[in-house]
């Protein structure tokens, strides 16, 4: 009697425990991690058809790259060196602060195989480390999009003021503008260089100021590179917009402008250019390149080697482990050669 009074108690008192909630159910499992979970069989012949399936897809995808970036047509010439009267070479920092001696040179650049327009023109600095902590951090972002109105720029020291007037825009990076140009010309006709939208239409748009113009720049004692119109607001000086975004390594290109017309296998192209900008100082080179576009950009293989890289040594570990399966093959589910022996355990 007593047990069946226990026993109806207990059914009570189990009956009154209130149930999980379906939520706390669920998160009870993800805690313990009870949640359903793919668990794929690794067998010798499904990482074989793996191996073998990325290999057989990098390698096209390599090959059809290395090709699309072979059909770019590229016009390399460093100038900088050419470019340096015979009495200054010995002496080129002399020359290039001399603003007495004229800085202009030409150039005949030859076209080897025909280039479909747009045609994109970009100048080439070697050693020049824009990535330098002082120099990427001698600017002020919010004075270029708020000009005067913004004044605190600390952070573009040293090149904050000058003759105790504001500067806009300020900092290393601004000074340092580059200024070599270039004038190019076939036979009797110039080539009209197109210098709209060549930089990031997010910078132009909310980065510089459309009501922020040039003040006080470069006009101290103490000037760096190119100036700028203060006429023209900053969103639409594109020069100064593509020089202020940073290069992360000492060997850059950077969008000068663009020719609109197709040009000729075996065309002259005739290069006035005026050779300002002072590389010479630091031990930098300074190259003009004509270049082509494909759909994957500019001349790149790095990224079609790559590919075939990775596709080629796929292919490789998936014979080397077929070889070495069938010459020491394991039955599926036999893990003797997995788990220790009973004398094994029994020294232990």
């Amino acid at each position: 009697m007593d047990l069946d009074e226990g026993s109806s108690s207990t059914v009570n008192i189990v009956q009154t425990i209130p149930r999980r909630s379906t939520r706390h159910s669920a998160y009870y499992q993800f805690t313990q991690q009870n949640l359903p979970a793919c668990k794929p069989v690794l067998t010798p012949a499904t990482i074989v058809a793996t191996f073998l399936m990325i290999g057989f897809i990098f390698i096209p995808v390599g090959f059809v790259t290395l090709r699309a970036s072979n059909s770019v047509v590229e016009i390399v010439d460093r100038y900088d060196n050419d470019c340096i009267p015979e009495e200054f070479r010995s002496n080129k920092v002399a020359f290039i602060k001399d603003d007495s001696q004229s800085k202009n040179c030409s150039r005949l650049l030859k076209v080897d195989k025909p280039m479909k327009a747009p045609i994109y023109i970009y100048y080439q600095l070697d050693n020049y480390y824009q990535n330098h902590r002082r120099y990427v951090k001698s600017r002020s972002d919010k004075q270029l999009l708020h000009g005067l109105g913004y004044n605190d720029t600390s952070s573009c020291k040293p090149l904050e003021s000058s003759d105790d007037l504001p500067v806009v825009p300020c900092g290393l990076i601004a000074w340092s503008m580059f200024n070599d140009t270039y004038k190019f010309s076939r036979g009797p006709s110039e080539l009209k260089v197109n210098k709209k939208n060549i930089a990031w239409k997010s910078d132009r748009n909310h980065k510089f100021g459309k009501h922020v113009y040039p003040f006080n720049f470069q006009n101290g004692t103490l000037t760096g590179g190119a100036k700028l119109d203060p006429t023209i607001p900053l969103s639409d000086q594109e020069d100064l917009i593509v020089w202020m975004r940073t290069a992360a390594l000492p060997s850059f290109r950077k969008l000068y402008g663009r020719i609109e017309v197709d040009l000729d296998a075996d065309d002259v192209i005739v290069v006035q250019l005026m050779n300002n900008y002072n590389t010479y100082s630091f031990g930098g080179n300074k190259k003009l390149v004509l270049s082509t576009s494909s759909w994957l950009g500019g001349k790149n293989n790095f990224l079609g080697l790559a590919n075939l890289f990775v596709g080629t040594f796929c292919i490789l570990i998936s014979i080397i482990f077929l070889l070495l399966h069938v010459k020491n093959p394991r039955p599926y589910g036999d893990t003797t050669y997995l788990s220790w022996n009973k004398k094994s355990i029994a020294s232990l």
